[in-house]
């Protein structure tokens, strides 16, 4: 029986050669066949691949920079943060190891779009900014348009966390997160202008929808639907059916906050048409929930209530109790608006179920209120003059903890590539916005 094979470094020249030629091919074809299975989606398998790559290991410090490199996009992708800052950390330490410039701009990039998402945003500025440096001094254009765009993804990120914190409306915000918006806007505009000068038409789609997206939380708000009308073009020129859908969003948001409720109806019914295209049943939900929304402050409550009942319907398909919940107290709204209090209360109470269940301490209190409201008014209906204009004085139509729910939505995908994986992370807003009572007398308290 064979026993085992000596170490490389007791065998004869020719004979140590060979096991290292193995030993590299069989790294390499691991390390391929793990690239390969990313590709097609498959990160699991992939991680597992590139692993065993590190296993059998290589002398080749290049090749097994870019497997710590792709290992680290993997594990991002499979939303395992630590250990894809672990893995962009090995890579950085190397191909600064091996003087490789072009490969330590890339780790840096990596890091810096791990650090945002990790919420770490000042460490990520640091990196993505090394990653700048590099590919100017290197004079690499692509990089330095990524570069730049990362820096404005995490300055983004950086103001859309600290404007969730404010809780107020987009344009009114605290001076520390306008200039950090701010920020994120001077980086986008000058990506912009770089990819114009390369011609990357889908690099300027998602410039010009997140500085769009930049813009809306700033309140500058034509400014944000000439940027997102560009966004748009684009889409269409690429056939790329999820960016027009983002893009009709964004635009009828901007146009609410302009006054136009007919403009931002008419997006937000292209919004619902290509969510059902795309069958993308929660974002249909959002579009209908929307447009309810939109309907209410063009006083047709009739429609708004349709609107609000086809979110309804979704939600329950969806499972989403948070999502059925609103939908409910906006169906109480609506009703209450038309004058049909009886039918408010049947959803007043299932709105007040829905909080209990789901522990929403404040949408309860308010659904409570809007309960016993409209049991006073249907207790004084006495006379038909009563019941056309019953007195619904104390019902709260827009409850505190509801909001109106509605968010911007992100220009782009991240998809997995060699190079820094920021992709669109600074795209996708999620800002709720609450319309100030000037706008709606009827709606706020």
């Amino acid at each position: 029986m064979a026993g085992p094979a000596p170490p490389a470094d007791e065998l004869p020249g020719p004979a140590a050669r060979r096991l290292h030629s193995r030993m590299e091919a069989s790294c390499l074809e691991l390390a391929l066949e793990g690239e390969r299975l990313c590709k097609a989606g498959d990160f699991k398998a992939g991680v597992a691949f590139f692993e065993a790559a590190v296993q059998v290991g290589t002398e080749d410090l290049k090749t097994l920079s870019a497997i710590y490199s792709q290992l680290g996009n993997a594990y991002f992708y499979l939303k395992e943060y630590a250990r894809a800052l672990e893995f962009h950390k090995h890579d950085l330490l190397l191909a600064r190891t091996i003087g490789d410039r072009m490969g330590e701009a890339k780790a840096s990039g990596n890091l810096g779009n791990t650090l945002k998402v990790l919420g770490r945003f000042d460490e990520a500025v640091v990196c993505c900014q090394r990653h700048l440096d590099i590919a100017q001094e290197q004079g690499d254009k692509v990089g330095e348009a990524r570069a730049l765009y990362n820096i404005g993804n995490v300055y983004h990120a950086k103001g859309k966390q600290l404007s969730w914190s404010a809780v107020q409306d987009p344009g009114h915000l605290p001076p520390d997160v306008r200039e950090t918006l701010r920020r994120a806007s001077e980086f986008y505009e000058r990506n912009l202008a770089l990819v114009k000068e390369l011609g990357d038409r889908a690099a300027q789609g998602r410039a010009y929808g997140n500085l769009g997206n930049a813009h809306y939380l700033l309140g500058n708000f034509t400014e944000a639907t000439t940027f997102h009308r560009e966004r748009l073009a684009i889409a269409k020129e690429f056939g790329d059916k999820a960016a027009e859908r983002r893009a009709y969003s964004n635009l009828g948001n901007a146009h609410i906050f302009l006054g136009r409720f007919d403009v931002a109806a008419e997006y937000y019914k292209k919004t619902l048409q290509l969510s059902r295209q795309l069958r993308d049943q929660a974002v249909e939900a959002q579009a209908c929930y929307s447009l309810g929304n939109t309907y209410t402050l063009l006083q047709d409550y009739e429609r708004a209530a349709e609107y609000h009942l086809r979110h309804l319907l979704i939600a329950q398909e969806l499972a989403d109790r948070v999502g059925e919940g609103r939908a409910c107290w906006s169906l109480g709204n609506a009703y209450v608006s038309m004058g049909s209090p009886a039918q408010a209360l049947t959803f007043a109470r299932k709105h007040l179920q829905i909080s209990q269940e789901i522990g929403d301490r404040n949408g309860e209190l308010t659904a409570r209120t809007n309960v016993v409201q409209l049991q006073l008014a249907l207790g004084r209906l006495t006379s038909p003059a009563a019941a056309e204009k019953p007195d619904l004085a104390g019902y709260e139509a827009q409850g505190e903890s509801q909001g109106w729910g509605w968010r911007q939505h992100g220009t782009d995908t991240p998809a997995l590539r060699s190079g820094a994986h920021g992709g669109a992370g600074g795209g996708q807003q999620g800002q709720p916005w609450r319309l100030a009572c000037r706008k709606s007398p009827a709606l706020c308290r």
